[in-house]
């Protein structure tokens, strides 16, 4: 008997009908002879609305405290969607995620997996149950207090959970038909794609595509787990993340576009260009804890001396870093700092780029033609990404997509609302 992990997230369980429907479809696997766990998120918008009932509170909530309440979601989708398998004839047991093993790091909001010890998720599939697990979820030895992963942690939680039983497959069900070559709800003719490397889509993850977090596909990779994103509203082929592409597939030039709208770009002015200062900075940065994505630095003027040096962060760490580099200044040397919260990134991906010249020429006159301006590039192996006005990312991605001939047929179809 064959081990399916499933995943099914928030808008897939959005309400009463919605759980049913997925526990139908669970129940239709264990049908099929296979032994299955499930990875549930919580319900809907349950997360947003929680964190925005804390702010109601204070502005700065308690880091375990909101820990401790960001898990109540997850225990009621995984405690409805229990009773609703058990409603359709079948035996499920629900787990938080310290009963199901899940151990992690001490840190609240963002703890990451350290082992996994699914003693009891054995024991219910022995006992021939459905196991159902709280995703996004974990639990530290030492504390001894619950964590969460931080956002789009259940899908890191499924992946887990196959690597650490074994599983044959981890299926993760969302609002789309799989893993598209563009975010459909921005570019409306973008299609499902059939495969994508963990390479491809670790970089897609990376750059702004949500169907699947990056820690999962890390996970993956590293434990060898076989990935299945799937539709949960409709019987669709879906995407498989794989190791590598079969023999008699040759890698597109481009498999998907992205854009991200979450990041912004500090400008530090002014910046005397002798060796050491740039270790100076972004030593500064990381001792924020922030993590830093792309990075320029000018020609210095010889006149003045004098570099600039900019680099793009999650928005999130934006206030930090600017009080860290400020308290700095007067020891590090520059003039100023600029900030600026309008920016998008927009990311090519594809295998294909390795053997193929041109890309960057045909990106940069595509985004030329529309009007758009590039204001940072950066590159890696198999992806070219720039920053842009946010305001103009929409229309950066679409004109992009079309430019490297992926829009498909016919217009795609959306189920919910969020894509996970």
């Amino acid at each position: 008997m064959s081990l399916i992990v499933q995943k099914f997230g928030g808008s897939s369980v959005a309400d009463a009908e919605s759980i049913m429907r997925v526990a139908r479809r669970i129940v239709a696997t264990r049908e099929d002879g296979h032994d299955v766990v499930v990875a549930v998120s919580a319900m809907g918008d349950t997360t947003d609305e929680l964190v925005d009932l804390a702010h109601q509170i204070t502005q700065t909530p308690d880091p375990r405290e909101l820990d401790m309440l960001l898990t109540t979601g997850e225990r009621i989708s995984m405690a409805l969607l229990a009773m609703a398998i058990k409603s359709l004839g079948h035996e499920a047991r629900s787990y938080t995620g310290s009963q199901a093993g899940m151990m992690t790091t001490a840190e609240h909001g963002s703890a990451r997996i350290v082992n996994v010890t699914p003693d009891r998720i054995r024991e219910a599939l022995d006992d021939g149950a459905i196991a159902i697990v709280a995703g996004f979820q974990g639990f530290n030895r030492d504390s001894k207090d619950i964590t969460t992963l931080g956002r789009g942690g259940s899908d890191t939680t499924a992946v887990a959970l196959a690597a650490a039983l074994g599983a044959d497959v981890c299926e993760i069900y969302t609002d789309v038909d799989g893993v598209f070559t563009a975010d459909p709800r921005v570019v409306p003719r973008a299609h499902p794609i059939e495969v994508v490397t963990f390479e491809e889509m670790l970089e897609l993850a990376a750059a702004g595509a949500k169907v699947l977090h990056i820690r999962a596909v890390e996970y993956a990779r590293r434990h060898g787990v076989a990935i299945h994103v799937r539709s949960s509203f409709a019987d669709t082929k879906g995407t498989h993340i794989v190791a590598e592409r079969g023999n008699n597939m040759e890698e597109p030039i481009i498999t998907g576009v992205a854009g991200d709208v979450s990041e912004a770009k500090i400008t530090v002015v002014g910046v005397p260009d002798i060796p050491g200062k740039a270790a100076e900075i972004f030593t500064i940065v990381a001792g924020t804890g922030a993590n830093i994505d792309m990075i320029v630095q000018n020609v210095s003027a010889q006149e003045t001396g004098l570099t600039d040096i900019s680099f793009t962060l999650p928005k999130t760490d934006g206030e930090k870093v600017l009080h860290a580099l400020r308290d700095a200044q007067g020891e590090v040397g520059f003039h100023d700092i600029v900030y600026d919260d309008d920016i998008g990134k927009l990311s090519v991906v594809g295998g294909g780029m390795r053997t193929n010249a041109g890309v960057s020429a045909q990106l940069f006159t595509a985004l030329f033609t529309a009007g758009i301006n590039i204001e940072m590039i950066s590159t890696s192996e198999i992806r070219i990404s720039v920053v842009t006005r946010g305001e103009d990312l929409a229309r950066a991605m679409q004109t992009v997509h079309t430019a490297f001939g992926l829009d498909g047929d016919v217009d795609a179809v959306i189920y919910a609302g969020t894509g996970r």
